[in-house]
């Protein structure tokens, strides 16, 4: 059976590993990029880290007790993603610098033609897609943004040539990449200005490095980090707790960031603290951890702008109330196009029938994995499978066990391929769909989490369930599809 893995992030990688491990030997991992790491082979900025602990940030299978930090920094992270790779032997695997432009399903033969973007072409009986939801950054549209004279870039593609220390620096954002970046830009600047559209709620997080009597116990202890990464896997479902019940649990954990939040902002102007402080609903939009952030507004070379941004000029930023907010340079905090998925890579299946116009009602997957009339197609890091509260390296994991029994089973039956059924796909939608009432999900705000007012993103229940629900594939869910 021929493998096409789309993406060397943690599911790409993690994917090669359990198949390889299944006795698939046949695979092509394809990566836009000149090496693997993903989202943190990209995301090189000032203060990149994660923001669930490592020991569960980690796969279950290659277990660290040597992290620096309680939440691992971007270059940790990428060397553990890449040796993880080479210990495995899926390296070899791997075709940098290859971005693939179409993925096409032919009835007739049965199988996958994927196609980048310099003309090489790959057969594939399986097509595995694995760039998840935050690899394509969103760039703001806005008129005169041509005319800028300064620099302009994004936060995920971070410009390391150019030198921060005395310029005017404007930010645009204020989410989560921001909240990581814009303390050490702030010691740097001469002058900083954040453009927030809104604020967000908190909890600390300080992330020191571990002292050495901590590593050594982690270190010499058996059972040590298992028992820590059994405790952080209940731990974060806690959050996840308190999005599902904002009107008792979640309550009292907004109640926690209010009270951390006005502390931190303790010696701030009160206009400053109204504007530093959510009026929706805690979880309702990405709960943020940082206890760097919010003080640095209490700078004096720090400002912040709530007025929209109205367009770019020469000398910097207009905004919507006339006021010109001059800069030397302009980065985007503006995410990612996280409800693209996969785009703006063509995939078609069956008949000809393109994945965009099956998802133009909003994203959609049977277990965030499946979708009728893609044979043998598997998104990991799909719709619906982003975790609130919990490791998205953990979800993966499931992911590409469950992956691996669909592709043993198509092997067993001697099958071409094999496909959600149809109406089985709908009606695990409409189901996942009716929990995200009454949750704090749905607590009305704007977040990247909605396409058209539906939830694409998140999963809305717990860790636990999802691995219930994906721990065994269910073959009379699927159709197999016989080999011409």
């Amino acid at each position: 059976m021929r493998i096409v893995i789309v993406g060397a992030g943690f599911g790409g990688i993690g994917a090669g590993i359990e198949l390889q491990r299944a006795g698939f030997h046949d695979i092509a991992i394809l990566e836009a990029g000149p090496g693997i790491g993903g989202t943190w082979l990209f995301n090189t900025y000032p203060g990149a880290a994660c923001d669930v602990p490592s020991p569960l940030y980690s796969y279950s299978f290659a277990k660290r007790d040597d992290w620096q930090h309680l939440c691992a920094q971007g270059p940790e992270i990428l060397a553990y993603l890449q040796g993880v790779a080479r210990d495995h032997g899926v390296d070899r695997l791997v075709h940098c610098d290859t971005r693939v432009s179409s993925a096409d399903w032919d009835d007739a033969s049965a199988q996958w033609t994927v196609t980048a973007q310099d003309g090489r072409t790959w057969c594939a009986d399986a097509l595995i897609v694995a760039t998840g939801q935050l690899s394509t950054p969103r760039h703001p549209d806005l008129a005169g943004l041509d005319s800028f004279t300064g620099r302009v870039f994004h936060s995920a593609r971070w410009d390391h040539s150019y030198e921060l220390t005395g310029k005017r620096i404007a930010v645009v954002g204020s989410g989560a990449s921001a909240v990581q970046f814009v303390p050490p830009v702030a010691q740097q600047a001469a002058h900083l200005t954040v453009f927030q559209r809104t604020p967000n709620w908190f909890l600390p997080r300080r992330n020191t490095p571990y002292p050495r009597i901590i590593r050594d116990g982690v270190q010499r202890i058996p059972g040590v980090q298992n028992v820590r990464r059994g405790f952080l896997f209940e731990y974060s479902e806690t959050l996840t707790m308190a999005i599902r019940h904002p009107d008792n649990l979640g309550k009292a954990v907004a109640a926690r960031s209010t009270a951390f939040m006005r502390w931190q902002l303790r010696h701030a102007a009160p206009e400053l603290r109204a504007t530093l402080t959510p009026d929706y609903t805690f979880g309702c939009k990405r709960v943020l951890f940082s206890s760097h952030y919010l003080p640095t507004f209490l700078r004096p070379n720090v400002a912040l702008v709530t007025e929209d941004v109205a367009a770019v000029e020469p000398a910097g930023v207009r905004t919507a109330d006339g006021a010109l907010h001059e800069a030397d340079c302009l980065i985007w905090a503006t995410g990612f196009a996280s409800n693209d998925f996969m785009f703006p890579m063509a995939i078609t299946g069956r008949g000809g029938l393109s994945l965009r116009e099956a998802w133009k009602d909003g994203a959609h997957a049977h277990l965030g994995m499946t979708v009728p009339d893609f044979p043998s197609m598997f998104v990991l890091y799909g719709p619906n499978t982003n975790t609130s509260g919990g490791s998205i390296i953990w979800y993966l994991e499931q992911q590409v066990r469950y992956v691996r029994q669909a592709l043993e089973l198509v092997r067993a039956r001697g099958a071409a391929a094999i496909e959600v059924r149809r109406e089985v796909e709908a009606r695990s939608d409409r189901a996942m769909q009716s929990k995200f009432a009454n949750t704090a999900w749905t607590g009305g705000c704007d977040s990247w989490y909605l396409d058209r007012g539906r939830n694409v993103a998140n999963w809305p229940g717990y860790m636990a369930q999802y691995r219930k629900a994906v721990r065994r594939l269910n073959a009379e869910e699927f159709e197999l599809v016989a080999a011409p």
